[in-house]
């Protein structure tokens, strides 16, 4: 770059002293003309026309250099803001539109409303499996996934429909004009076809699929912005089939997710105001009528004093990440309050999905136990069939150092999550807790028949076996006669002060035996 400055600084300085020098010749020139002969005037005239000449051609060639150099910075320029441009709305890993170039084209469709009976679609996808696909395999096959997916994707929608990349493994698509739904429904379905074929990246064929969400215009959204997230809606509800599926946007979906978004912020607000306390479900000795120990459940009561149920806030905590936080503080909690329990009586925990995950579980619970001055051999942690036979590896992994402190580990949901017996052996457990659906329906002979037969491979595993829900003397007697001797009555939850009252006064209160 200084030197092309260079150059063209002595080419400026060329012409000057050229046409300084042109000037003075002639003026000099004019002012011998009175003096010189004849022959001598001509010769000077020759001189004056040979440098004029000369004088001329060397600004000519100038002018051009000066216009080629002109014009080659002119072409770089338009090359430049070209590359910029490109840059600005362009994918660079596939070369599809980016979301600059996407949302500038949603804008002009939502201010060009399609003709009457027709719609504008927006198809938001987001593929399944690709995170496994570059933890395992690393980013380089993670982007030739992308880069197959993303031509599949050029092929399988209209000639001029709008495909762009968002970011990650996210792309949108704009189809403009479309008859109705089932139009849209048919792209959606195309797509899908399309991605089920395995995708080859280096030596390995990956499956890959998608979950699709759908929002129309202007039947759904008026705007750019309210179009994608309707359409973010539609996915999110697709996404939870695990599968390769798509969804239309429903005004139910907005209204969920703004009482989702509600109870999310409430939640965050709750734990701050320490609102998220346990409550007490018994476990008694059906015989006996004795209460031998209690399950913690996160309880949460608004500042209007209203009941939000677990089943209705904890999966949003796991979904934002504060279910560790709701867990740690519950089991805290739970061993304060059962520090004045006898000996002999338990306190029982569950274990949220997200925390099995967690290789620090297993120590951090054992430092709130020590913290709490709190038997381990008097803690035991539920743990739901489904989430051990999905990953019995991790479940064993993360407990295993509970259950060598002392922690007794007791499998939950029993019956519903098609464990057999490699799972039962290898997990390492205490106790199965037969669901509630079953023993609820026990008056049945089917649901009667099952129970026993749970209860019976427990027995014969070695295990202690114990009945959740249970709704009646009736049900209470039939598990007796099965040969289960614990269970948790279908009663509400207790506080702490209650708890302590009804270990106190427990004896024969709960009795299915013949001591009642």
């Amino acid at each position: 770059m200084r030197n092309r400055f260079a150059i063209r600084d002595l080419g400026l300085l060329l012409a000057a002293v050229l046409v300084a020098a042109y000037l003075v010749f002639e003026l000099r020139v004019l002012m011998d003309a009175d003096t010189d002969t004849f022959e001598e005037q001509s010769f000077a005239l020759h001189e004056v026309l040979v440098f004029s000449t000369v004088l001329s051609v060397g600004l000519l060639l100038f002018a051009w250099r000066r216009y080629a150099a002109l014009k080659r910075e002119v072409a770089r320029r338009v090359a430049a803001e070209q590359t910029a441009r490109q840059l600005a709305y362009q994918d660079p890993l596939t070369g599809l539109a980016n979301r600059r170039q996407f949302e500038e084209a949603l804008r002009q469709a939502a201010g060009s409303p399609p003709a009457a009976g027709h719609v504008h679609a927006v198809l938001l996808l987001d593929l399944n499996g690709f995170k496994q696909i570059n933890d395992t395999y690393g980013h380089g096959a993670g982007d030739e996934v992308l880069i197959v997916v993303a031509q599949r994707l050029l092929r399988d929608v209209r000639e001029n429909d709008l495909v762009a990349r968002l970011g990650g493994d996210e792309f949108i698509v704009l189809a403009r004009h479309l008859l109705g739904p089932d139009d849209a429904a048919s792209i959606a379905l195309r797509i899908i076809q399309g991605l089920s074929e395995p995708v080859a990246a280096g030596t390995v064929r990956h499956q890959v699929g998608a979950g699709i969400g759908v929002a129309l215009l202007p039947d759904d959204a008026s705007t750019a912005d309210e179009a994608i997230r309707k359409a973010d809606l539609a996915l999110y509800r697709a996404k939870a089939e695990r599968r390769s599926t798509f969804r239309f946007f429903e005004e139910d979906m907005d209204r969920l997710m703004r009482e989702r978004d509600r109870i999310e912020r409430d939640l965050r607000q709750a734990l701050e105001e320490s609102r998220i306390q346990p409550r007490f479900r018994p476990s008694i000795d059906l015989k006996s009528g004795r209460i031998v120990g209690f399950e913690a459940v996160p309880s949460w009561r608004t500042a209007t004093e209203e009941e939000i149920p677990p089943e209705r806030f904890l999966p949003i905590a796991e979904e934002t990440g504060l279910g560790h936080r709701i867990a740690a503080d519950i089991l805290k909690a739970s061993c304060e309050a059962a520090a004045c329990w006898p000996q002999e009586v338990a306190l029982s925990i569950d274990i949220l999905p997200s925390q099995l995950k967690d290789q620090d579980l297993s120590a951090s619970i054992l430092r709130t136990l020590d913290d709490a001055g709190f038997a381990p051999e008097r803690l035991e942690v539920d743990v739901s069939e489904n989430l051990v036979v999905q990953d019995l590896n991790a479940a064993k992994r993360t407990l295993a150092p509970l259950r060598a402190a002392g922690v007794r580990i007791a499998l939950d949901n029993f019956g519903t999550g098609y464990s057999n017996l490699y799972h039962m052996q290898e997990f390492g457990i205490d106790k199965v807790k037969i669901d509630r659906r079953f023993v609820e329906n026990m008056v049945e002979d089917d649901a009667a028949r099952m129970v026993r037969a749970l209860a019976g491979l427990g027995h014969g595993l070695g295990l202690s076996v114990s009945a959740d829900g249970i709704p009646e003397d009736a049900a209470g007697h039939l598990l007796l006669a099965s040969g289960i001797r614990e269970g948790q009555p279908q009663s509400g939850l207790v506080s702490a002060a209650e708890a302590s009252g009804m270990v106190a006064g427990s004896r024969d209160r709960f009795a299915y035996g013949e001591t009642r």
